[in-house]
């Protein structure tokens, strides 16, 4: 019914049939992921039977979008923090941080328990850092005899697991989202080590004005004792052995961090970040844990608790993102934003980071990026600017949402272990979503157009005079070789 009064709507504009009905079936998809009508997993399957129901785009081309390589990426990632979480070695990790920097309690021992959920953040789900870190904290505080440390020790937790997520591809699912669309919208691949190139920055930068944001009005105390733990196991080390051993394959796979894929005798180019990320969990499988006979570093019970459900929501945000393109709905609502082609490139960057930063607050950070990094696709090739330049800030913003506890999941943790008020997270978090926003389009004009990120082949484009349809310009982002017209302004940014 939603699709069918859009289309009345959207053909006054001109939109063809197929893209109006894949607007309808993406706001019905929207609505029920914002209020949450049914599970997230559930809405997720709406587009592999609505797509092809409505004459979008055959039920093949959706079914891949189910089983797109960063789908695979995401779950060897969540398989490696299932194994890291069962053998206890991100406790030790993060007590170990604590203790190291933040010892003396105060505005340090603040710094300390962000370092360390940050760190952890990076290759952990947000929600099962902050969930490891919390208890930790409340037992600090309990002996702290410090009042005033409460709101930014725990806010200190919730904005670092954000943060922290995104460093790396696999720190939250709207960075892999990023990935699936640079590669099928433009057959370019995000390397892991090219995302930490820009995500990382941003981490570096946020954290210490958010530390210096919540503490600012706290002073110095006595030292605080941190919880005692046994001597590390020998599963830990194990586990240890792999994470590094995987991250640094991940980080060195490609130029430009390294390329030991060009050392093989082989075609290395064969391998991607999905298949080191599943070569490492099949061997937690394999490994033995060193503790007792037979008991491996990972088993099927633990993985059988890692979030299935957001695998099927980002192949649901995949086979959108195919809709969108294949039916021409991403390029009619780049046009309609063309008029922007008129501002400056960092007015352009500012005002998408401003927008998904307020927008994630309500929204799942994760069904924004899939919604909206389509249609940012399209807008670049609109405005004459490189992709990455809008993509890549919006996939950011998407892990900004500091002022409501409903925003993120670490927000709602730590706003319930109670002592926070909600009108004190909306201050701290308002400021600091500002904060963000700017950051976030300093470091892009600074970093995304330097010549080591990825570029697009070039090629005439569709001329506006010689194709109007919507579908016959989407063939031309769909091949991922187009020419850019890049703003005189981003120039010395390019090198």
């Amino acid at each position: 019914m939603v699709a069918l009064v859009i289309c009345y709507f959207a053909n006054l504009n001109g939109l063809s049939l197929p893209a109006t009905m894949c607007a309808g079936v993406a706001i019905v998809c929207a609505l029920w992921w914002i209020f949450e009508c049914l599970h997230i997993a559930v809405v997720g399957l709406l587009p592999f039977v609505a797509l092809p129901t409505l004459g979008v785009v055959s039920h093949r081309e959706v079914a891949e979008a189910y089983g797109h390589t960063m789908i695979l990426l995401l779950l060897g990632g969540f398989l490696l923090s299932a194994a890291m979480e069962r053998s206890g070695a991100h406790r030790r990790i993060a007590i170990n941080m604590v203790k190291l920097v933040g010892g003396r309690g105060g505005k340090r021992l603040v710094l300390g328990f962000m370092l360390a959920t940050a760190s952890l953040s990076m290759w952990i789900s947000n929600s099962a850092t902050a969930l490891m870190m919390l208890p930790i904290a409340l037992a600090v505080l309990s002996q702290a005899d410090d009042p005033k440390l409460r709101v930014p020790l725990l806010l200190g937790i919730a904005y670092s697991a954000s943060v922290g997520g995104m460093a790396t591809p696999i720190g939250t699912p709207p960075n892999v989202v990023f990935m699936g669309e640079m590669e099928s919208k433009f057959g370019v691949e995000v390397p892991f080590g090219t995302w930490m190139m820009f995500g990382l920055p941003v981490t570096i930068i946020m954290l210490p004005i958010i530390w210096w944001w919540l503490t600012r009005k706290i002073d110095d105390v006595r030292p605080v004792s941190m919880p005692s733990m046994d001597s590390i196991a020998r599963n830990e080390v194990y586990l240890l052995i792999v994470f590094a051993v995987t991250a640094f394959l991940w980080v060195f796979r490609s130029s430009p961090l390294g390329g030991w894929t060009g050392l093989l005798p082989w075609d290395g180019t064969l391998i991607g970040d999905a298949t080191i990320a599943l070569a490492a969990s099949l061997f937690l499988f394999i490994c033995p844990s060193g503790l007792n006979d037979g008991e491996r570093l990972m088993d099927w019970d633990t993985a059988a608790k890692i979030p299935w459900g957001i695998l099927i929501m980002f192949g649901g945000g995949m086979a959108l993102a195919t809709g969108f393109d294949q039916s021409g709905l991403s390029v009619s609502i780049g046009r309609q934003l063309a008029f922007l082609k008129e501002a400056p490139p960092w007015a352009i960057v500012l005002s998408i980071c401003m927008l998904v930063t307020f927008l994630t607050e309500i929204t799942s950070s994760t069904a924004t990026a899939m919604l909206l990094l389509p249609i940012l696709a399209a807008l670049s090739l609109e405005v004459g600017l490189p992709p990455e330049l809008l993509m890549l800030p919006g996939t950011i913003s998407c892990s900004c949402a500091f002022m409501l506890p409903v925003a993120t999941a670490p927000n709602v943790i730590v706003f319930g272990a109670g002592g926070i008020r909600t009108d004190e997270m909306a201050r701290n978090g308002l400021f600091l979503n500002l904060i963000a926003a700017v950051v976030i389009t300093m470091v892009s004009l600074t970093v995304a157009g330097m010549d080591w990120m990825p570029r697009l082949d070039i090629v005439p484009p569709v001329p506006e005079s010689e194709s109007t349809d919507e579908s016959n310009a989407s063939a031309a982002i769909g091949m991922g070789r187009n020419h850019l017209v890049f703003h005189p302004e981003l120039q010395p940014f390019r090198g």
